[in-house]
């Protein structure tokens, strides 16, 4: 294919104007872009994510579900612009600025000019590196400036942080600085609560749609946790904190539109029950395991039709574990969605080329789709296992991990997810060849780590790897350039490296996690050498969407 490279006619806007509250937005300074710059070849980094159709099978739907879908997308497109604004600042003056289709694709895809596969690197000539506090916190900010202020809800998920005509730090809402736009959000989600013929889907959506004008978003999480039979489902709001490197404290939008797979959600439903009895078997000291995971928790599979904002950006969310909320989690537990659609054509279009690449010849018959998705469900039911507050009155963990909190609780999961498989195998309750479930997770681990180090999960698949090689949890054939997994040694390394993770957690460890996460969330020279194979063989990254209302159907 030809290469098509990336000319910018001027400059990019100064992206200053605030969405639509009257305080200072510390969006995108201007960046003054060259018209002789090198050129980019960015056709090569659209190659890096293969296109999905995204459907699902909607004939089990009544007319009411049908009618509903097309309401909650419209509401997750609302979601996506706050996405822009928390991630960038003004999206339309970034695009406008750009007269290179390949280039404003490329834009649209990472929510901004730096790859979030490429550890942020900008892909545009003449801007500068993506700022950690993103557009969450003015950028001229310290941190000791933070945490010297005295303004009570600065920590909190739904606040930005703002400089007043004084030049002083004050803190806007998130209901406040959007909203005109919350407000559109709400009606929606309140005709779609209208058309809900599930009882606990009509509450949760109705308190859903009062949480967005108000950013008190418990209630309806704990009605969402109450959700058992209903068959269309949407999470939308401020959820997660990946975006905001600076603290990790700013929760930002997105929104999943999801359709619930009765068939497969009744196969697993009974793994939420053994969560206290892997708690306490989990191979820590006593005082990181203390706290009881809530048991009324529930596992089920979806089809996802649309993704917006947050979740859509760079790779795509595979599995949900919500709330995030602590006090949530300790009295209901989460709830743990599969997104089994994009599951599939994540397994089938990079795990399988993948493994075939990377993965010795004669362990290759175990990598199974069965197992990829049992990986992935796990990874989020690990999420409840451990310890959410630390033991030495550090607060939550979240809070005393601040920005490498993420990462830490995403490798937890992946390993205690291992974790949770090895001992449901032993007791009968998983089906399959423990070597299926490892030889996948091995293979899961270069999926994921091609997200790149600014990714939490890529990280901490980064740290897991280098973890595994030092303990020799696999082999590399320096001849075939491929991985063996030694499964006896996988299982030990699996139960250090878990003792590791929720000892750093429970002690609030801010400078011990830092430094494993610097130490061993690199990639070296061997490995980069053997994932660069993967994108000389045109294997895909990730994928993007063909999405909405008229790919599904609906009017």
């Amino acid at each position: 294919m030809k290469s098509r490279h990336l000319i910018l006619a001027a400059s990019v806007a100064a992206m200053t104007a605030a969405c639509t509250g009257s305080t200072t937005n510390e969006a995108q300074n201007a960046e003054t872009v060259q018209t002789d710059a090198t050129a980019i070849d960015l056709q090569q980094k659209l190659g890096m994510y293969t296109s999905v159709r995204l459907t699902a099978d909607m004939s089990g739907l009544s007319e009411k579900e049908r009618q509903m879908i097309p309401l909650l997308i419209e509401a997750g497109d609302i979601m996506d612009k706050l996405f822009w604004y928390e991630a960038y600042g003004k999206r339309d003056s970034l695009l406008n600025a750009l007269t290179d289709d390949a280039a404003k694709q490329f834009v649209k895809i990472n929510y901004g000019p730096w790859d979030r596969l490429n550890n942020n690197e900008p892909f545009i000539p003449g801007v500068g590196p993506k700022p950690d506090a993103a557009n969450f916190y003015p950028h001229d900010m310290t941190k000791e400036e933070f945490e010297k202020s005295s303004l009570k809800d600065k920590a909190s998920q739904y606040t930005f942080l703002r400089r007043d005509a004084n030049g002083q730090l004050i803190t806007v809402p998130y209901h406040v600085q959007f909203k005109d736009e919350v407000k559109r959000a709400s009606d929606l989600l309140r005709q779609a609560a209208a058309l809900a013929e599930e009882p606990g889907l009509k509450k949760y959506l109705t308190l859903r749609a009062d949480a967005l004008l108000t950013d008190n978003y418990q209630p309806s999480d704990l009605a969402w946790m109450d959700m058992k039979n209903n068959r269309i489902d949407v999470v939308i709001g401020p959820i997660e904190t990946y975006e905001d490197k600076l603290f990790g404290y700013k929760a930002a939008h997105e929104a999943y539109v999801l359709i619930k797979d009765m068939d497969w959600s009744k196969r697993l439903e009974k793994y939420a029950a053994f969560l206290p009895e892997l708690q306490r078997g989990l191979p820590v000291a006593a005082n990181y395991k203390k706290e009881t995971p809530g048991t009324d928790s529930d596992l089920n599979a979806y089809d996802v039709v649309y993704y917006a904002g947050d979740c859509n950006a760079g790779s795509k969310t595979i599995a949900i574990n919500l709330p995030n909320d602590e006090e949530v989690q300790l009295k209901k537990g989460t709830r743990r969605l599969q997104l089994k659609n994009a599951m599939r054509a994540k397994f089938d279009k990079i795990m399988l080329p993948i493994a075939d690449e990377l993965i010795a010849d004669d362990q290759k018959k175990h990598i199974t789709f069965d197992a990829f998705f049992a990986n992935t469900m796990f990874h989020e039911v690990a999420h409840g296992l451990g310890i959410k507050n630390t033991i030495n009155g550090k607060g939550t963990v979240r809070e005393a991990l601040k920005e490498h909190g993420s990462a830490l609780e995403e490798g937890k999961a992946d390993i205690l997810g291992l974790y949770m498989i090895t001992q449901l195998h032993k007791k009968g309750e998983v089906s399959g060849s423990l070597e299926d479930y490892y030889t996948t997770f091995m293979a899961g681990i270069f999926r994921s780590v091609r997200f790149g180090a600014a990714s939490a999960h890529g990280k901490a698949n980064m740290v897991r790897f280098n973890f595994f090689k030092e303990n020799g949890a696999f082999e590399r054939d320096p001849q075939t350039g491929k991985y063996r997994v030694n499964y006896v040694k996988m299982g030990q390394a699996m139960d250090k490296l878990s003792e590791l993770i929720l000892t750093l957690q429970g002690n609030g460890d801010y400078a011990g996690v830092g430094k494993l996460l610097n130490e061993q969330g690199q990639i070296s020279a061997e490995l980069q050498a053997d994932l660069d194979r993967l994108s000389q063989k045109n294997i895909p990254v990730d994928v993007v969407f063909e999405q909405g209302v008229n790919v599904l159907g609906l009017k």
